[in-house]
This record gives C-alpha cells, structure tokens and sequence, in this order.
C-alpha cells in the first residue's frame, strides 16, 4: 500500500508534526524568557510596546467591555425576571465581567489586533532579511524583538483588564439604572458587596498569562515566517488563531485552578 494513501500514516506524520511543533515553541518560549532576565535590556523599546500594546488597544476594549457589561445585564435582567430574582443582576455582572469576560474579550481584542501585528512585523523583518542583518551586526534578535514584546503584553494587559473591568461594570449599571429601573444606590451597594478581592485578581492572573501567550505566539509565527508576503499572511492568521486557542484554554485551566473547590 502506498505510504501516502495510508491512514495510519497520515495519522502518525501528523502526529509526529505536531510533536515537533510543540517542541519548537517549547525551545522559543524558554529562550525567549531567559533573555527576559538577563542583560542586555532596552526599556526604551519596552515602553514602545507597551503604547503599542496598551494605549493604542484603549478604545477597542472600552468600546468590548461597556457593551459586554450593558448586554450582560440585559440578558440577566431577561431571565432571573422570571424567577423574581432580579436583586441578584449586580452581583452576576461585576463577577461576570471581573473573573471572565474582562480578560477574556481583552485578550482576544489585543490577539486580533497586537497578535497579528507583531506577527506581521517581525515576519516582514524575517522574510526581507532584517533579523540576519541584527545577528550580523551583533545584536541579539531575541533581546531587542522578542523579549521587549514579552515583557509589555504581560505587564500591560492586566492593566487593560482593570479598565475593561472598571467599564464593564459601569455599563451595567447604566442599563440597570436608567433603563431597568433600579436604585443606583442599592446597584451600587449590591456590586460591592459580592465583589471579593480574589474575584479581581484571578482576572488579572488570567491577563497576564493571556498578554504573555498572545505576544509569544505572535512573536514565534513572525519569527518562524517563510516564503515572502505569503508567508507572512499566514503567520499573521496563525498567530491570531493560536493565541486565541490558547487564550480560551488557559482560562479554562486558571478558572479551575482559583475556583476548583
């Protein structure tokens, strides 16, 4: 039978692939992250990135949170209406938004938009020779790309998701005041009453690891770009995809971690 016509060895090459990959960005990540911590460091090109990663991401994650927050509260409003509990809506919004919505829609706005943009950049570098020409000229590609890049999406996603949280549940109460009629007071008691300091910091925990993921994987597709403008698309898409997928799985796994028992 001919090998290629084998199902048994498609499913073992593909296996054997995606071992392969695995290990390579196994390799990447922990290359990148011991250039992290050791000199040579270019805070200047950190703080770049993190304009790049933060500030310029404001709008797109305000807009996401305020109607995530307003939608939330309208759905809930929708369904606990009827079971007469809708006193329970401001502690189902702010715990909503803090453990899981505000982390997880900011990290996959900032994987559309900073993902695919640093894939995008580092894979045009790749592919017209730049990063040769830094090895050539003794500067480290890992320290001055990959490591700066690192170091700003973990720093400032967390700070995002504080924005986003604070904007989520602020679009929640103006649903909940000014179109469902509650008592802004009692809205406002209600939120802080359920709301726990753990709440918060298991989303910020989880816009960390998303910021470090999201600018990993779009570094790694850039760096490993091939094959001109074609090659460079398809980084870009897969560092889009890969940092949305894994996003969503280590929510998974850090909700289970903080909230398990």
């Amino acid at each position: 039978m001919n090998i290629y016509n084998n199902p048994a060895a498609t499913l073992g090459r593909g296996f054997f692939n995606l071992l392969e990959t695995i290990g390579r960005i196994s390799i990447f990540t922990a290359i990148s992250i011991s250039h992290c911590f050791r000199p040579r460091f270019y805070p200047m090109l950190i703080v770049r990135q993190m304009a790049e990663v933060g500030y310029y991401s404001l709008p797109v994650v305000g807009l996401t949170g305020i109607f995530a927050g307003m939608v939330l509260a309208l759905q809930s409003y929708t369904g606990f209406s009827r079971f007469a509990a809708e006193s329970a809506i401001p502690a189902v919004v702010v715990l909503s938004i803090t453990r899981e919505l505000g982390p997880v829609l900011a990290g996959l706005m900032v994987a559309g938009r900073v993902g695919a943009a640093m894939a995008a950049e580092i894979g045009t570098m790749r592919v017209t020779e730049q990063i040769d020409a830094l090895t050539t000229l003794s500067t480290n590609p890992f320290k001055y790309l990959i490591a700066p890049r690192l170091i700003a999406g973990t720093i400032t996603l967390p700070l995002l998701v504080i924005v986003a949280d604070i904007i989520g549940v602020l679009g929640g109460y103006l649903v909940s005041v000014y179109k469902l009629g509650f008592n802004s007071d009692a809205y406002i008691t209600n939120t802080f009453e359920f709301l726990q300091t753990m709440d918060v910091v298991s989303g910020l925990v989880k816009a960390a690891v998303f910021g470090f993921l999201i600018t990993l994987m779009g570094c790694y597709h850039g760096y490993h770009s091939r094959g001109g403008a074609q090659g460079v698309g398809s980084a870009t898409t897969n560092a889009v995809v890969s940092g949305a997928i894994l996003v969503l799985i280590f929510n998974y796994i850090i909700t289970e971690a903080f909230f398990s028992q």
